[in-house]
């Protein structure tokens, strides 16, 4: 991975190419910042920038023996640790190595919960074991390839069990000659005090949303979607994906959206006993509708709700910085917001809630939301 592949963060790459540069290279560093900004991938650019003998002031050449093994993350002193749920036949991380490289390589910004989608136990939490500990210090007593750095990159390190991390503490004081270890995390904070004070931190920043919109358009994205899931998505690469992603399913969602806060409106506001009729069946049919889907699609749709709840008061402040919305979800807060104030808020969104949770206890669904109805209709009215 070459320096100029990642996205932004010219100051951190800067910072890295100069520690080389000066021959100031810290045996252990902690890449600490948001999630999808692109820690692993300054770290892997890093390490690279490291093994290539032919490197300019800039990045990597990209094409000599040690770059191209790179590129497959396959390089023999390039050695990875992370998140693991162990099998019967599986408990190391160089059991799962291959599906490491290939979530690399193929998604390159990803999170955990990619991680575990990847491995097929969504519903389990990943640990890094003690024996990882053990395999790290095998791995480090090798002798290196050439004369070359042997680097240790530790994804999520917060995932150490305390015996793991405890017996790597040693290690991390004093490494072998030319050992580095790299260390990404965005809970430094749930690490051991004793791994703080071993290693020196980079701080890795939020992304611009210029940065996020230039590459995603440069990916293929429309510049209007790139434009708001770029704002929308606080300065991480990743959430911008991952709107880019859902924007299917959240267009289906503002529509659901959208018809419950007319019906209940024109319910609670106009005295017309034909349109309230009708209304009312619309929003007992949309009850039903809304009771097929998944109980994931359908908690999905009420925490959606509740992010346009939010974004809707917030609209009210004429602050449009402050505002996380498509052009769409916009469009319609530009009318809908003056309904949602200090007098309601609070209240539907303690119904919104109130909903997820029972759709998650496996509640009726037909029920759930036909009540979220009904309490909207007097709620709106306030």
């Amino acid at each position: 991975m070459l320096f100029r592949d990642i996205i932004g963060q010219e100051r951190t790459k800067q910072q890295l190419r100069k520690a080389v540069s000066e021959g100031l290279i810290p045996h252990a560093q902690l890449f600490v910042g948001p999630e999808g900004v692109g820690k692993l991938q300054l770290a892997i650019a890093y390490a690279q920038y490291l093994a290539c003998p032919n490197r300019t002031a800039e990045d990597a050449c990209g094409t000599c023996p040690a770059c191209l093994q790179y590129s497959k993350l396959q390089h023999p002193d390039l050695h990875f640790v992370f998140p693991i749920v162990k099998t019967d036949t599986a408990d190391v991380c160089d059991d799962f190595i291959d599906t490491f490289r290939e979530i690399i390589l193929t998604k390159n910004y990803f999170d955990l919960n990619d991680w575990y989608t990847a491995l097929g136990v969504e519903t389990k939490q990943g640990l890094i074991y003690e024996k990882e500990s053990s395999e790290i210090l095998r791995k480090l007593s090798l002798k290196s390839f050439g004369d070359g750095y042997k680097v240790m990159i530790i994804w999520q390190p917060q995932k150490m069990n305390a015996t793991c991390a405890n017996k790597l503490l040693k290690i991390l004081e004093e490494p072998p000659q030319k050992t580095i270890f790299l260390l990404i995390s965005e809970q430094p904070e749930q690490l051991l005090s004793t791994i703080l004070s071993r290693v020196q931190q980079v701080r890795v920043p939020q992304l611009s949303e210029d940065e996020i919109k230039e590459a995603l358009i440069a990916k293929g994205y429309d510049e209007q979607a790139a434009t708001d899931w770029a704002h929308i998505a606080n300065g991480s690469y990743l959430a911008a994906l991952k709107l880019a992603d859902e924007s299917r399913d959240n267009k289906q969602y503002l529509s659901d959206f959208i018809e419950l806060m007319r019906d209940a409106y024109t319910i609670g506001h106009i005295n017309d006993t034909a349109k309230k009729s009708a209304a009312l069946q619309h929003i007992r049919n949309w009850s039903l509708e809304m009771a097929k889907n998944g109980r994931e699609k359908q908690k999905a749709f009420l925490q959606y709700a509740q992010k346009q709840v939010r974004e809707n008061y917030i609209f009210n402040l004429q602050h449009p910085e402050l505002n996380y919305q498509t052009a769409d979800e916009r469009n319609f807060s530009q009318r809908f917001s003056p309904y949602i104030n200090e007098s309601n808020v609070e209240q539907i969104m303690a119904e919104l809630d109130k909903a997820e949770k029972q759709i998650g206890q496996n509640g009726n669904a037909k029920i759930i939301f036909f009540d979220l109805c009904l309490q909207f209709i007097v709620l709106l009215k306030k």
